[in-house]
């Protein structure tokens, strides 16, 4: 991935209401290609391609790949995070039994049960977003961003949980599920979902204690 230039993201000449329909529409299809597969299927042609609009278009509504690539990342991090509100919202009333409540931060952190093949793909793709933006600042900020938000996300659902919970205990919750998982995809037969399930169950009520 090329290295992502300082400075404003937004051009000018984009600004317009087709403009923005443009760009939403490159950035998109870019974060389709990241999806499936990874940064390198992130190019110039094959984003105008998937949006069906000129070559050119990129260039002029981004100042680089590197831009194009961080505001695909947004979107993906938006869609992941409105999935998750959606789940908690259905859920109306929080259960508090620790099994109900390590399911629903397993089902926030990884994704449904019900969607393996799609959702290994879908958490390939959002680890190496996770690495790439140890390289690349714009990245980093964009990340830095989501992961606040689904921070605020669990901080809520543990509290409505009956739990105590501060930063850092939030922070090992989570580095719980991060180790499993990127563990987990580099096996043949990797099950995230189970191997979570269980280290959450037992550190949950040392980090997040029930009140």
């Amino acid at each position: 991935m090329p290295e992502v230039p300082a400075g404003p993201t937004v051009k000018v000449s984009g600004a317009t209401p087709k403009g923005e329909r443009r760009r939403h529409a490159l950035a998109s299809a870019a974060a389709e290609l990241l999806v499936e597969g990874g940064f390198d299927a992130v190019r110039h042609r094959s984003v105008a391609t998937r949006a069906d609009l000129p070559l050119a278009s990129t260039t002029y509504y981004f100042h680089s790949l590197a831009d194009l690539i961080a505001c695909a990342v947004e979107i993906l991090g938006n869609r992941e995070l409105e999935v998750m509100r959606r789940r908690i919202d259905d859920l109306g009333n929080l259960d508090q039994d620790v099994e109900s409540t390590v399911d629903l931060i397993v089902d926030l952190l990884i994704g449904p049960e019900d969607d393996a093949i799609e959702g290994r793909e879908r958490l390939i793709a959002r680890y190496e977003r996770f690495i790439a933006s140890a390289r690349h600042p714009e990245l980093r900020e964009v990340q830095l961003r989501l992961r606040a938000q689904t921070d605020d996300l669990l901080t809520d659902v543990l509290r409505r949980s009956g739990r105590i919970v501060d930063e850092l205990q939030l922070r090992r919750i989570v580095a719980v599920v991060d180790g499993v998982v990127v563990s987990a995809l580099g096996e043949v037969d990797p099950e995230p979902r189970t191997m979570a399930r269980s280290m959450l169950l037992r550190v949950i009520d040392v980090v997040a204690p029930a009140q």
